[in-house]
């Protein structure tokens, strides 16, 4: 329902419907998706008008009834009209929804369903979702004189696909998908203008379309843009945003690096010139129009057209092509998206950051910590592979693209890199401070003042940065407990990785985060309680870090009390020591709790427990008694 929901919301955009075509990439190849955008198909007939007869917003019927719904009562009594098709809209939509439901439980489409669309035959050939012929249904034919809504109106073009899959044959995940996407839509309806979409990110702004054509069709400027970049904002936020998000990266950095030249391509929410797209070079005295071909008129039959589209997305086509390498996304990446706006923008386009007031998009954040962990590690992971790669914005772009730019790519390439400081701070200080070594300069030196002043500002620009972008307060703490956990696990495994994959022991892999939790996970992510519940590498890292910093302060707090160190002396020597120890066990409670206290599923199993206070404790008496 999820992906319906984004098709829905993107179906009623408020905009010429005749101009409008939608393609739904399933890469699983699953007959249920198939039927799921038939009955999304049949209700879009009834949404559609309703979204525009009363001007709704959002346009995903999922979130747009769970916003109406409490004020339901109010609306009944100020336009009986709305009530009225509200109430049928709603009875249309669970009534799709049971529909499809009921067929994911059964695991497969009723035969009486099967026999009343054509589109299913093509399955009869289908082994698995990776070995499969092309499957290509226009759902919807805008062409045809007889789609209309029930207003009468013209509905826009819909359209399943799943590309052609085979075992010998690499299909380069998303990018792969997006390209074959591209070649098909050139042939059906060929739009000058591409919007892509992730399946769990749904329409916000149904005004969002033309926001990106005021940029893209500017007398001034509109020739030099490549593509509209909106920010990746989450509607599944707790009020203090547990696992964090991107909202000093979408309010504060992405406008930083607009001013040197335009946005990263993040791969969703976006819109791209069809022709720069697929490799057009830029020249100051070319223009190139944002003109709608008409293909009303056509003669080919929806049977024939559909046959023809097919070869697109053949396993084949891209033999012996520029397709992944100077055409449309860029293959060899895990993070695709990032090199394929990069290389965009060194061939002389500019891009453009588009952040209305009300949000253009909205998706499914992470509900778990190990999600949101994983999620990062790809991202750190393949932006370090891009710097170490030949589309480095150091060499790549050299140049090219401004220094300002250059750095603003290196922000994100280098994340992975970040994890040995970060690392090191949350070891050497603490083991220190059980010895009774001082690490930094004593308080009454001079020498104490920068550290003071890279603390002091750090922190607090950090905070009103944070507030300033609309943040709260245990908000901002939040934050810094993710940016130390992302630094300690996410970017390691990630720089290791690559290191390793450099070395040629391992092939990189695209990892996909869950987007649908269980009941008990939804609830204790409502209420901020952190979510471990499995067994991974990465929590035996963090529940490490923790216990070695609760050792070390407990150790040294017993030498204190016995009086093996003076008052005077600790405060004199060690005081940034204590701060950063105590800082760490303060940033970490909600994972002691997971190990020792909580008792629902949510906690950190026994064997991670284990792992952590051995390694821990080995630690803790190498550095007391051994050295």
């Amino acid at each position: 329902m999820m992906v319906m929901n984004t098709v829905l919301s993107v179906v009623a955009y408020d905009y010429p419907p005749e101009k409008l075509s939608v393609y739904l990439s399933d890469d699983g190849g699953s007959e249920l998706t198939y039927y799921a955008l038939l009955e999304a198909a049949e209700f879009a007939k009834h949404w559609i008008p309703y979204c525009k007869k009363y001007s709704v917003e959002p346009r995903s019927p999922s979130a747009y009834f769970v916003s109406t719904a409490s004020d339901a009562v109010r609306d009944q009594s100020q336009n009986q009209n709305q009530a009225g098709d509200l109430a049928l809209s709603k009875k249309l939509y669970e009534n799709m929804e049971n529909k499809i439901e009921n067929a994911v439980k059964l695991g497969r489409v009723s035969e009486e369903v099967r026999s009343k669309h054509r589109g299913f035959t093509q399955w009869d050939s289908y082994s698995s979702k990776r070995d499969h012929d092309t499957i290509l249904q226009i759902v919807i034919d805008g062409r045809d004189p007889n789609a209309r809504d029930v207003e009468g109106c013209v509905l826009p073009t819909l359209v399943y696909l799943a590309r052609e899959k085979r075992p010998r044959y690499h299909h380069n995940f998303k990018a792969g998908a997006m390209n074959a996407l591209i070649r098909v839509s050139s042939s059906i309806s060929n739009g000058k203008l591409l919007l892509n979409v992730d399946c769990d990110m749904y329409s916000n702004n149904s005004m969002a379309i033309r926001d990106a054509l005021c940029f893209l069709m500017d007398e001034e400027q509109g020739h030099e843009i490549a593509y509209v970049q909106f920010p990746q904002n989450f509607d599944n936020l707790t009020k203090n945003e547990l696992y964090a998000s991107l909202r000093v990266i979408n309010e504060v950095e992405a406008h930083g690096v607009d001013n040197y030249g335009g946005p990263l391509y993040i791969g969703s929410g976006c819109f791209h010139n069809r022709e720069v797209l697929c490799g057009k070079k830029f020249s100051k005295g070319c223009r190139s129009e944002m003109k709608w071909e008409d293909k009303r008129g056509e003669e080919i039959s929806i049977h024939d057209l559909e046959e023809t589209s097919k070869s697109f997305a053949s396993c084949t086509f891209e033999e012996n092509t520029q397709w992944g390498k100077q055409m449309g996304l860029k293959y060899g990446c895990p993070v695709e998206d990032v090199i394929t706006g990069l290389s965009i923008q060194c061939r002389g386009w500019k891009s453009v950051y588009c952040n209305p007031t009300r949000k253009a998009f909205l998706g499914l954040n992470a509900t778990t910590l190990l999600q949101i962990l994983v999620q990062h590690k790809r991202w750190s992971e393949g932006n370090l592979q891009i710097m170490l790669s030949k589309y480095s914005a150091v060499w790549f772009g050299r140049g090219k693209i401004s220094l300002g730019h250059q750095l603003g790519y290196l922000r994100y390439n280098l994340w992975a890199a970040n994890c040995w400081a970060t690392l090191i701070y949350s070891i050497l200080p603490s083991l220190y401070l059980l010895r009774g070594t001082s690490l930094f300069p004593q308080i009454s030196s001079r020498w104490i003042i920068p550290f003071a002043y890279v603390i002091i500002a750090k922190n607090i620009g950090s905070f009103v940065e944070y507030m300033w972008c609309g943040g709260t307060m245990l908000g901002w703490w939040n934050d810094q407990r993710i940016w130390l956990y992302q630094r300690t696990t996410s970017y390691l495994f990630a720089f290791i990785d690559t290191i390793v994959h450099y070395l040629g022991y391992i092939n990189s892999a695209f990892v996909i985060t869950a987007k649908v939790a269980d009941e008990d996970v939804s609830d204790r992510y409502k209420k901020e309680i952190m979510e471990f519940g499995g067994s991974s590498p990465m929590f035996t890292v963090l529940a490490t870090l923790s216990l070695l910093n609760l050792y070390c302060f407990a150790g040294f707090v017993q030498a204190a009390i016995a009086g093996t160190i003076g008052i005077a002396e600790v405060y004199e020597t060690m005081c940034l020591q204590i701060l950063l120890c105590g800082v760490l066990i303060v940033i970490n409670l909600p994972l002691y709790e997971a190990l020792y206290l909580r008792k629902d599923k949510g906690k950190l199993p026994r064997s991670v427990a284990f792992k952590s206070m051995a390694f821990a404790g080995f630690a803790f008496i190498c550095s007391k008694f051994i050295y």
